[in-house]
This record gives structure tokens, C-alpha cells and sequence, in this order.
């Protein structure tokens, strides 16, 4: 899959554990762990490699050239109703419309699951992409989860 607005990037289906995913999950988590202190200990959402391959999820490589340059996975909730998680592009490849793309690519891979709304939440640090939800049509919901480092909870029809 390829979003021409952002850099070339392609897309690739994959496995979070195996590598690349393995490593940029590390350098996520990295990040997640310096802007929410505790969360070693006490993780605010646990999403598991098998909840994100079908048949029910997607786990998705954005690669620019050969370089794995973004993350982001797809789970099933409930009947009709998934879930983004694990959204993460490289520090160097931000602002440049990678994060819109893997979004858009994420939601194409609901739709081709069948899924027929997509939820997902943020924490107080994520507020670049709290605006990239809210600018891509994702409404502001109630709390749907028990992720208690969220403030943000939002949901968008397929």
C-alpha cells in the first residue's frame, strides 16, 4: 500500500516481534517510558504480536526505500470494532506526512478486515497525534478501556 503524500512510503505487512518490529517497538516503548515515568512498572495498555496478524488484526512496516521508518498495529475489540495501537514513526522522518499515511494505511487494513468502526486512545504526551486523529475525522468518545495513562478516547466509521 502507498500513500503518494508522504515521502514514498510503503507499506508492508509484518510481525511486531520479529525484526524491524522488534526494534522500533523498543524504541517506542523507549519513548513512552521517558514520558509517562512508571510505566515500566505499571503499563497503560498491553497489546500482545498475535492480537495484531490476522485474522482479526494487522501490524504495519512503513518503509522508506529499505529503511522500516514507521509502526503501527490493528486489533480486534468487539464484533465490528477494532483498534489502533502502537502508532510510531522515527524521529527523523516526523512532520513529514508519515504518521497520516500509516493512519490512512492502518484504517484501509480495518476496512479490508470487514471492521466497520476503528477506536483508539492517546495520552496527555501525544498531543501531535491527538490533532492528526481529530484532523482525520476521529470524534472524541468516552473512555472505552482501562488504559490509565489516556486522557483521549476517539472513534471514526470506516
Amino acid at each position: 500500500m502507498r500513500h503518494d503524500d508522504a515521502m514514498a512510503v510503503q507499506f508492508r505487512p509484518g510481525r511486531s516481534d520479529e525484526s524491524p518490529g522488534r526494534e522500533l517497538m523498543s524504541e517506542l516503548n523507549d519513548l513512552l517510558d521517558t514520558q509517562y515515568p512508571g510505566r515500566v512498572v505499571r503499563p497503560g495498555s498491553v497489546t500482545s504480536p498475535d492480537e495484531m496478524v490476522p485474522p482479526d488484526g494487522a501490524f504495519l512496516f512503513g518503509y522508506d526505500g529499505e529503511r522500516a521508518i514507521a509502526i503501527g498495529g490493528l486489533r480486534r475489540l468487539d464484533g465490528g470494532l477494532c483498534e489502533i495501537k502502537r502508532m510510531y514513526v522515527v524521529p527523523d522522518a516526523r512532520s513529514r506526512g508519515v504518521g497520516r499515511a500509516l493512519l490512512a494505511s492502518l484504517e484501509d487494513a480495518g476496512r479490508a478486515l470487514g471492521y466497520e468502526r476503528v477506536r483508539l486512545d492517546a495520552g496527555p504526551e501525544q498531543k501531535h497525534s491527538r490533532l492528526l486523529f481529530e484532523a482525520t475525522g476521529y470524534m472524541e468518545i468516552p473512555r472505552y478501556n482501562t488504559n490509565h495513562i489516556a486522557v483521549y478516547w476517539a472513534e471514526k466509521r470506516l
